[in-house]
């Protein structure tokens, strides 16, 4: 990907982009055509440098020389002219393209990050409902293909550990409270605390993933309560379900017991502390790799007595202990990831990646893990696949 450095002065905030910027690695940060947000997030981003593929750029400045040549052929005013590259828009000059899934998620990724680590009480409640509705819609048009992108993505990549681990809960969510058969009212409430239950400590969050020491002392303070902070900070800013309040308050206080003997407040907090402890563990800190998906399902199966109960049931059975966005090695000696659930938790379809000998297969290999020449023989973690995976490949399977 031919990638040149762009200019701070060349951004401009509250406005559209007119193409896609990205890191040095030419990972999307933000697709061609979202308007830039004045915010922390996005001036740290600035700060550490953004690149531009020289194609986009070309295809800009063509659009533009365009625009200007029709004012002065049509007499505009000087005023008018100077206003042309403001005014230009990607999708005005027909130049907007589709996003592919994985560009459309990392979008997304930036948008959310933006919104948690900086609500505002006057737009929270309906950016918060847009987050939330899109999210879902989302998941329930593809599951498998969201689960893949959403565990392996926040497997590897520790920036914007907050808003990634705050989605990846809220897919869990939903989906453990439909194997459940939640009312309506419950359901609701715990994805809406899933998205919000660490609002109060998004900074604090992001600031720790990136680090490479432990969390010094000052830092653990910052984090003791965070659910009543977090609850705190969604009351001032209007939310009044006391249901999403109190599962938000509660998700780290919930202990061992059954679910059906609690008030359902503390039902739902009790499955959040679940699935918040598996999502963390799926996902890396600079001070520390994610675990395999295997091993994490396994810690967060039996409860803090070390005892099988229905929250970690319920993961177990909704995600299967290998999920999609898992990495596996087969019996016949393939690496690959799995890409869909299958008929039960230990036999998903997985797409081979490296063959026996350690190559990379030219195109994704689905592979039924119900034969016994193709069962899994052991999880990896996401460090253990030295291989850059093409995500849009597989999302087409």
């Amino acid at each position: 990907m031919d990638l040149i450095p762009c200019p701070a002065i060349a951004l401009r905030f509250g406005q559209a982009l007119p193409y896609a910027i990205r890191d040095a690695e030419g990972k999307l940060l933000v697709a061609k055509g979202q308007v830039l947000h004045d915010s922390e997030p996005v001036r740290e981003m600035i700060a550490r440098g953004v690149w531009v593929r020289t194609v986009e750029t070309k295809e800009y400045q063509k659009a533009l020389a365009h625009k200007m040549d029709t004012l002065m052929h049509q007499g505009a005013a000087l005023g008018e002219i100077i206003k042309a590259e403001a005014e230009l828009r990607p999708e005005r000059a027909g130049a907007r393209a589709e996003l592919g899934q994985q560009e459309a998620w990392a979008d997304f990724l930036v948008n959310a990050a933006s919104f948690l680590r900086e609500p505002r009480v006057d737009d929270f409640r309906p950016r918060f409902q847009l987050l939330h509705q899109e999210a879902l819609a989302r998941l329930q048009r593809q599951p498998d293909a969201v689960l893949m992108l959403l565990i392996f993505e926040s497997s590897l990549d520790f920036h914007q550990y907050s808003a990634r681990h705050a989605l990846l809960s809220l897919v869990l969510a939903d989906l453990c409270g439909r194997q459940l058969g939640l009312a309506e009212e419950e359901q609701l409430a715990l994805g809406q605390a899933a998205l919000s239950m660490n609002i109060a400590i998004t900074a604090s969050q992001d600031r720790l993933a990136n680090q490479s020491d432990p969390a010094a002392d000052y830092q653990r303070k910052e984090l003791l309560g965070h659910g009543d902070r977090s609850a705190e900070l969604l009351f001032a800013l209007g939310v009044r379900s006391e249901l999403w309040l109190q599962t938000v308050r509660l998700h780290h206080e919930a202990g061992p017991g059954s679910l059906q003997e609690r008030s359902p407040a503390e039902r739902l907090a009790r499955l959040l502390r679940r699935i918040d402890s598996l999502g963390a563990k799926l996902s890396p800190r600079r001070s520390r790799q994610a675990l395999s998906a295997a091993a994490a399902l396994r810690s967060v199966y039996l409860d803090e007595l070390k005892q099988p109960d229905e929250a970690g049931a319920v993961l177990v059975k909704t995600l299967g202990l290998y999920p999609p966005g898992s990495l596996v090695r087969l019996a016949n000696g393939e690496l690959g990831m799995v890409f869909k659930r299958g008929h039960n938790v230990t036999e998903p379809w997985v797409a081979s990646l490296l063959g026996k000998s350690g190559s990379p297969l030219s195109e994704p290999v689905p592979r039924d893990t119900r034969l016994a020449s193709q069962a899994i023989s052991s999880s990896l973690a996401p460090h253990e696949m030295k291989l850059r995976v093409n995500m849009e490949r597989l999302l087409r399977l």
